[in-house]
């Protein structure tokens, strides 16, 4: 799942989709910000959601109420990341280079610190260390195993799994049985194997 972070946000379609390639950092004089649509959809959309969650994906509850996993300053410190990467324009004359990675333009990027989900990526941080960085942040996120692992199951198997079989499902995504976390191909087959969807 990690692997397939970082091809999704070095994608020139999603860069298209999600208005964050060409994304520049921010200029004082303007008054203009970092494009913060990408960093907030890979939170909300792609990884930990809006809710912090338990290891069977319930809400954890904090005096009866659900607690958000990120807000307004988390965003606006990862849209920083998501700062020069651009179409790989080595070749204009041909629409290959909307099949390869998006590349960094370090004049566009932010070099300044960028702070979210209590992590710092320090001033000076080039752009793919900087995305490297954060990405493995987010994916180090406890909300990640139940929170990707509902989806799936709800896609694959039911609309309304319990939270037993997302807690199942979550252990796998956590640790295939070899230390390794976000092995797909294991949780798919954890997913599709398990007594609830047998």
């Amino acid at each position: 799942y990690r692997t397939l972070l970082g091809k999704v946000s070095t994608s020139p379609a999603m860069g298209v989709y999600l208005t964050f390639r060409g994304n520049a950092k921010a200029n004082a004089a303007t008054g203009s910000l970092p494009d913060e649509n990408y960093a907030r959809e890979l939170m909300q959309l792609f990884t930990i959601g809006l809710l912090e969650l338990n290891p069977d994906g319930t809400p954890v509850l904090v005096g009866g109420q659900p607690r958000e996993t990120y807000g307004q300053d988390d965003i606006m410190g990862l849209a920083r990341v998501f700062t020069g990467w651009d179409l790989d324009s080595t070749d204009n004359t041909t629409p290959a280079r909307m099949g390869r990675p998006m590349t960094m333009i370090a004049s566009r990027h932010e070099t300044g610190v960028k702070s979210f989900l209590g992590t710092t990526i320090q001033t000076g941080t080039d752009g793919a260390t900087s995305l490297a960085q954060a990405l493995d942040t987010i994916f180090a996120h406890p909300n990640v195993g139940p929170f990707v692992t509902r989806q799936l199951i709800q896609r694959l198997v039911t609309s309304a799994p319990t939270p037993a079989y997302v807690g199942r499902i979550a252990a796998v995504f956590n640790n295939n049985g070899s230390g390794v976390r976000g092995d797909l191909k294991a949780v798919v087959r954890a997913i599709l194997l398990d007594d609830e969807a047998r």
